[in-house]
């Protein structure tokens, strides 16, 4: 990994250090998720945009699915963890 992010950020790097980090969407259910997706994040607009009316009810659908097996709430709304790496780069 770290040699990609090399070739990434150029060879002036003199430290890289990643590690494995997890944000928590909190949302009011799955249903508000979607909602939010489909409207203000780009590759889910397109998704759904590129899809008949059939289409999008199926990637609805199948998200809510994802979603549900994914809830890690407890009664106080609906949340989901996501795992990204973080890359601290020193030059």
């Amino acid at each position: 990994m770290e040699t990609r992010l090399v070739e990434l950020v150029g060879p002036s790097a003199t430290d890289i250090r990643t590690r494995r980090r997890t944000y928590t969407f909190r949302y009011r259910s799955a249903e508000h998720w979607v909602e939010f997706f489909r409207s203000f994040y780009g590759p889910t607009h397109k998704a759904f945009a590129a899809l008949d009316e059939a289409g999008r009810q199926a990637l609805h659908a199948a998200l809510l699915d994802l979603l549900a097996r994914s809830h890690r709430g407890n009664g106080g709304g609906f949340r989901v963890p996501g795992e990204y790496l973080e890359a601290v780069v020193t030059r």
